[in-house]
């Protein structure tokens, strides 16, 4: 029972680690993702954190692309 128990902390202090290691990326995310820092926004959860990089890094890769073709076209 007593191995039980230590296997079982283990397991625990593992997952807490995961999960802060989590939470302190997507902090770093949030820090570099374009939305107002201003004190009456609220932080983002982790769903809207990760779908606002994803909506960005989809419009910086078309934005990338656009102007990959004009200079294309200007030369």
């Amino acid at each position: 029972m007593e191995e039980q128990e230590e296997l079982r902390l283990k397991v625990n202090a593992r997952e807490r680690q995961r999960m802060h290691d989590l939470n302190s990326a997507l902090d770093a995310l949030r820090q570099v993702m374009p939305y107002a820092h201003s004190p009456s926004v609220k932080k983002l959860s982790k769903m809207a954190t990760l779908l606002l990089a994803r909506n960005y890094i989809v419009m910086l890769t078309r934005t990338l692309n656009e102007v990959r073709a004009m200079l294309a076209e200007s030369y």
